[in-house]
């Protein structure tokens, strides 16, 4: 029987193999790369936004009511110029609801072709489900029509009313959309400099801006250069004369690896009580006392009756008991150069609720105490 030999491992090869090991497991992780085009908006051409006043009719009774008279009279205006005149005050209708139409318009696109258009309520209906848009202007703020607007609408959810007042709501029913309901009846110009190229960041930051043209700059030379914490401006080389070869440069750039710096930030959505908090967020030394005060007023009736055979009445009022529940404060010290997690779990261990929390920050930044921007939604 044959038997099978192993050969034995040195220990100075299995000591490096551990530490190589824990190395790895515990070193920190480098920070992520992405492209350019995850993060910043490439276009070389123009953008306008659009808007426009129109009428969505074929509402089953959910439109603006006759006290909205800006409907009224403009559902008047328009079968006047259809050879009906019919006086305002006279309209009784609830199938009709005035709208705000919006849209962006980009120079790429061409005579004829369709862009999507969103519209909002801005009377009284209850809902726009299954309302068409009468034809509407779009125009830019100097009054110049680009695109006209048309169709039926798409809200995604919808709004069932009985008449006892129950009602179910599914998603919001005053808002829409019509896919490619807006036609371009006017080709927007694209800039003046054809042959450059702005690289606009979602989020604005000399770090990643200068990066970026950095990058750029050592694949193809003196090309980019920053303007300003939200642009990067490239100016396409001469060699490449063909559309082909300029398409391929936008795609090669748009494809390139950069770090992303970020700013230190807490975002608060005081609303829903959400908090977002970012990597790079610090405390200064400080110590926070938390305690919650609850006071619970509870309403008991009291009836009294009048005597027997009396021409008094039954006399109902209410008794009202205060109670007032001071919670002891606890109290947290943060030390110098303290961490998010450390924040978190410190208030974790208090038992801070999320409205505890955004009260928290806000103390702390009116204290100096937070290194980061503080943002309220």
């Amino acid at each position: 029987m044959r038997s099978l030999i192993c050969n034995p491992i040195s220990y100075p090869a299995l000591l490096m193999a551990v530490l190589l090991l824990i190395l790895y497991c515990f070193a920190p992780p480098a920070e992520s790369s992405t492209r350019i085009k995850d993060i910043a908006k490439i276009h070389t051409d123009n953008e306008v936004d659009l808007i426009g006043y129109g009428l969505v009719i074929g509402l089953d009774g959910t439109g603006d009511s006759k006290g909205t008279q800006f409907t009224m009279q403009s559902l008047a205006n328009m079968m006047e110029r259809m050879g009906l005149t019919v006086s305002a005050d006279k309209l009784k209708v609830k199938n009709v609801a005035a709208v705000i139409v919006t849209a962006r318009l980009s120079s790429n696109y061409s005579l004829n072709d369709r862009i999507d258009i969103t519209l909002s309520s801005i009377g009284d209906a209850s809902s726009l489900q299954g309302g068409t848009l009468l034809m509407t202007q779009l125009s830019t703020s100097n009054g110049d029509v680009y695109v006209l607007a048309q169709g039926p609408i798409s809200i995604g959810g919808f709004n069932v009313q009985v008449e006892d007042g129950n009602k179910i709501i599914n998603n919001y029913t005053l808002v829409g959309r019509v896919p490619g309901g807006g036609k371009v009846v006017r080709k927007l110009e694209g800039m003046s400099r054809s042959d450059d190229i702005l690289l606009t960041l979602q989020s604005p930051d000399y770090n990643t801006a200068s990066r970026m043209t950095r990058k750029i700059n050592i694949k193809y030379g003196l090309t980019a250069y920053t303007e300003d914490a939200a642009t990067v401006r490239v100016v396409i080389p001469d060699s490449l004369s063909y559309r082909n070869e300029r398409a391929e440069f936008i795609a090669d750039i748009g494809s390139m690896q950069i770090r992303p710096d970020q700013s230190a930030r807490v975002v608060i959505n005081e609303r829903t009580g959400t908090i977002v908090a970012g990597q790079y967020v610090s405390i200064a030394p400080v110590a926070i006392a938390h305690g919650n005060i609850t006071v619970n007023i509870s309403a008991r009736p009291v009836i009294s009756q009048p005597e027997p055979f009396s021409s008094g009445e039954t006399i109902l009022t209410s008794e009202y008991q205060i109670a007032v529940d001071n919670e002891p404060a606890r109290v947290v010290q943060f030390k110098e150069t303290v961490s998010l997690a450390d924040v978190a779990n410190a208030l974790n261990m208090i038992g801070a609720a999320p409205r505890d929390i955004i009260a928290i920050f806000e103390a702390l930044k009116q204290a100096g105490a937070l290194r980061a921007e503080l943002v309220i939604l």
